[in-house]
């Protein structure tokens, strides 16, 4: 298999790609002149305008497709692989009876002024998502969802007062990096507040997360979008058992 790979559109290595933007110009043919523009800075050579609307007063949304000449090298691509096993809801079950001999605390909620739930609701709430039912499912572990909009103080204070072996944060909300500033006031305020072997298990999810800045955020896993419970749930009792971090 190659490792050197080209974008594909109409037939195989033609570096044909399409993408989408806004610009704050009403629509009109200067309009589509300036998209054009941008797209030829951005690299597509030819570039060709397939759809353009206006969105609300003074802006314009764009879709542009073209060739662009970059190649990609897989083996210089960077990702964090699961290094655990994926286990049924019934084996994690059984591993948390078996190794913890008591329910794994688990507490969520989405931090600072985020109100999207939608996240953190799929992979606690028992309806789960995409057919995979969520943590609340699972018999041994016990799950508080905190919801949206949780202080970081008051957050630390529930998984205190939980004895959580993990916290789950969701962030969507992410503009001028409100979900990395979050994290890394959640990460402080549990360092402070909590000894290190006392530390429960620091997680975070949303779609605009890079998983590789796990170390720099002071986290212990990021996950992105797709993510399922059933991955989590995985993750927890890996890494839970492994770091040998029963509560007394």
């Amino acid at each position: 298999m190659s490792t050197i790979v080209r974008p594909y559109g109409d037939m195989t290595g033609d570096g044909m790609v399409q993408t989408s933007f806004t610009l704050p110009i009403p629509h009109d043919k200067k309009a589509e002149g300036a998209a054009l523009q941008l797209a030829a800075k951005m690299g597509l050579d030819p570039a060709m305008l397939v759809h353009a609307k206006q969105m609300g007063e003074g802006f314009t949304f764009f879709v542009v497709y073209g060739r662009v000449n970059h190649l990609v090298e897989l083996d210089k691509v960077q990702v964090v692989e699961r290094d655990f096993p994926l286990l049924t809801a019934k084996e994690v079950n059984t591993l948390v009876k078996k190794k913890l001999r008591r329910k794994l605390s688990v507490v969520g909620a989405c931090i600072g002024t985020d109100a999207h739930t939608v996240g953190i609701d799929a992979i606690l709430n028992v309806k789960g998502i995409a057919g995979e039912k969520g943590l609340e499912y699972y018999r041994e572990l016990k799950v508080v969802n905190l919801g949206a909009q949780v202080t970081v103080p008051d957050l630390v204070e529930a998984a205190r007062k939980e004895k959580a072996d993990a916290v789950l944060v969701s962030q969507v909300v992410t503009q001028r990096d409100a979900h990395l500033h979050n994290t890394r006031e959640m990460t402080a305020a549990f360092r402070e507040a909590l000894p290190a072997h006392k530390r429960p298990l620091l997680i975070v999810g949303g779609p605009r997360f890079d998983e590789l800045m796990a170390d720099e955020l002071g986290v212990d896993r990021i996950f992105g979008r797709g993510t399922t419970p059933r991955e989590v749930a995985s993750f927890l009792v890996h890494k839970i058992i492994e770091k040998g971090s029963e509560k007394k």
